[in-house]
């Protein structure tokens, strides 16, 4: 399941985690950030021993928005040993965000 972070558990959660870690940048607004949550859940339910995954609220956690230079929403950010590793911005489809996982795995 995923969790909510801000910049107060980031570190803890993204950056010190020992599984690969995909941070969605959403807005509660964002019809694509909605369409692409079931395909998120799933890829997690699929990859749980190895992948976690997390919501950064854009409008709530702007500053950590801003520190990884988000500029649209979605915009999903994976993380591994604490560093971004890759990214992908706008909906995109679940094959690409498995392609990633893979490729970093």
């Amino acid at each position: 399941m995923s969790v909510r972070i801000s910049k107060d558990n980031f570190g803890n959660e993204v950056l010190e985690s020992d599984k690969l870690v995909i941070a969605d940048f959403y807005s509660d607004s964002c019809v694509p950030c909605k369409r692409i949550a079931p395909l998120l859940a799933e890829v997690e339910e699929e990859n749980k021993d190895s992948v976690k995954l997390v919501k950064v609220n854009i409008n709530f956690d702007s500053e950590l928005a801003h520190e990884f230079e988000v500029q649209s929403s979605p915009t999903l950010v994976f993380f591994k040993n604490g560093e971004e590793k890759s990214r992908l911005t706008g909906l995109v489809n679940k094959s690409e965000i498995s392609d990633i996982i893979n490729d970093l795995r």
